[in-house]
């Protein structure tokens, strides 16, 4: 509990007129007692007719786990013995570093809903709740603490598969108007199926026709089972934030999308996180074991503040890779230093296996080259901005001339673009 500035004002009034009596001499005290007595009266009237009947409790509703980038709703719940909440009552948090919300917390009688934004991944710890609320008077105001002692765990987001979404883009390009592509231009032999008119006569089976003494075809699809290794970058460039997020939390949610999409697809996904030293390996698997094995090991993925050494990660990579793969790497650069140990590196793993380099574009940086400056200080941004763009325009340029497949795109179309590049990879059989 502490004054409210009414009463420090009325108390400073107060305390003006004692002095005044004090200087005169000719006035009765009997005044300025009377002033102090109103005062400390009205300030015990506050304090009682304010305070809870019994004691404060709050209930929480908060999920345990949620998905990094989306809002949490939490709804708090607070009662007294008497069963009405104090007039006028707010709350405060103090947020773990991992999670976002609003500063002050009102209540709508009993009860006050909000939301919260999980920016970081790992198990964030609520310790205390600070509630606020003012006396009938606005002599008082009461600032109680309550502990809280809640966890809520941030992991990866998997939204698009839990929603499905990445299912019916797999199922529609395997079973909908791409059949053909998948499943009649491969070189894998699936089954023989009657001949229909529409068919391609190339697929007929002439030697197996003459032994059923009808027209049988061979049916195709794209070969199984390869191995898909997806590459993270987990350096300080990753660190920097893209819509709310950083950059490698955006990167794990695409590459678990890819990693549920080539489970689907029969394949055989693993993953290589690396900053300036390789941080784990988990060679290809197939199933959905794999997958929960890949969510569990990127949720327990550090942030790092160092620099990527490219080098060493493509050695590693080159020592563990024995056939032919499909190596997804997430990555990021800044400057031409990094860019040419980049290329170098690449240009190494390409030679045996066929690399997609998937990195975020800067929807912020696109906006300001698209804006209009009104300064001599928004030309200068502007032109560093447009500066910088062409140097990554360039540096992709020279990874799609090495053969390098390179994907830039904005955090919300990076998940389905690369979907998209690992079913033509597969609809060509290129790895």
């Amino acid at each position: 509990m502490r004054p409210s500035r009414l009463l420090l004002k009325l108390s400073l009034l107060a305390f003006i007129s004692s002095v005044l009596v004090i200087v005169v001499g000719n006035t009765s005290t009997a005044i300025t007692l009377a002033v102090w007595g109103v005062l400390a009266i009205a300030v015990l009237v506050d304090i009682f007719t304010s305070r809870p009947q019994g004691r404060l409790a709050i209930d929480i509703d908060m999920p345990d786990e949620a998905f990094s980038g989306e809002d949490i709703p939490v709804r708090f719940h607070v009662a007294d013995g008497g069963g009405t909440a104090p007039y006028g009552l707010e709350a405060r948090l103090s947020y773990p570093d991992g999670i976002n919300g609003p500063e002050a917390i009102r209540f709508d009688g009993t009860d006050a809903r909000f939301t919260i934004w999980g920016k970081r991944r790992g198990a964030w710890q609520f310790n205390r709740i600070w509630l606020f609320w003012p006396g009938r008077l606005g002599l008082v105001e009461f600032v109680p603490s309550l502990p809280m002692e809640r966890r809520i765990v941030i992991v990866p987001n998997i939204r698009p598969i839990s929603s499905g979404k990445v299912d019916v883009m797999i199922r529609s390009t395997l079973f909908g108007v791409k059949e053909n592509a998948m499943q009649g231009e491969g070189s894998d032999f699936h089954q023989l199926r009657d001949f229909t008119t529409g068919m391609d006569v190339r697929s007929i089976d002439w030697k197996r026709s003459a032994s059923h003494r009808s027209l049988v075809a061979k049916e195709m699809r794209a070969e199984r089972n390869h191995h898909i290794i997806l590459a993270l970058d987990n350096g300080y460039l990753m660190r920097e934030e893209v819509a709310g997020l950083p950059k490698i939390d955006h990167q794990i949610n695409s590459a678990l999308a890819i990693a549920w999409a080539a489970v689907q697809g029969g394949d055989q996904i693993g993953m290589f996180a690396f900053d300036v030293k390789p941080r784990f390996f988990v060679p290809p698997q197939g199933g959905r074991s794999a997958f929960a094995n890949l969510r569990s090991r990127v949720g327990e993925l550090d942030y790092r503040s160092v620099e990527t050494n490219h080098t060493l990660a493509a050695a590693f990579l080159q020592a563990r890779l024995k056939r032919r793969s499909l190596i997804v790497i997430f990555s990021d650069f800044v400057d031409t230093t990094t860019a040419e140990l980049l290329l170098e590196n690449v240009s190494v793993l390409n030679k045996r296996h066929l690399i997609v380099f998937a990195t975020l574009g800067d929807p912020a940086m696109a906006a300001l080259v698209r804006s209009s400056p009104d300064s001599l200080t928004d030309v200068a941004r502007l032109v560093s901005a447009e500066q910088f763009l062409q140097e990554r325009r360039l540096v992709l340029d020279r990874l799609r001339r090495l053969g390098v497949l390179c994907i830039e795109a904005g955090p919300k179309q990076m998940t389905a673009k690369l979907i998209s590049t690992y079913m033509q990879i597969k609809a060509r059989e290129m790895i």
